[in-house]
């Protein structure tokens, strides 16, 4: 059984993966966030939320406790800027 509970994905979330994807962006696409993603020797920590979606309580824990950064994306720029391209 997984971590991290399942839950129903963001309809634009295969679409940001496949972009950074395309950059050559290394994906994983399950974790404690939508998206764990490295590129250029970094690793980015990316939540997928839709225009209006907001973090279920438990993503606002994970972020607010989280040392690291953790980016919310809601398009194709902001995920590739995340990562700066």
């Amino acid at each position: 059984m997984a971590r991290y509970a399942y839950h129903r994905k963001d309809n634009n979330h295969d679409e940001i993966r496949d972009a950074l994807e395309r950059v050559g962006a290394t994906v994983v696409p399950d974790g404690p966030v939508d998206l764990v993603v490295g590129f250029r020797g970094a690793t980015y920590l990316i939540e997928v939320k839709t225009a209006k979606g907001k973090l279920r309580p438990t993503q606002e824990n994970f972020v607010r406790r989280w040392k690291g950064h953790v980016a919310v994306v809601r398009t194709i720029d902001e995920a590739l800027k995340v990562i700066g391209c």
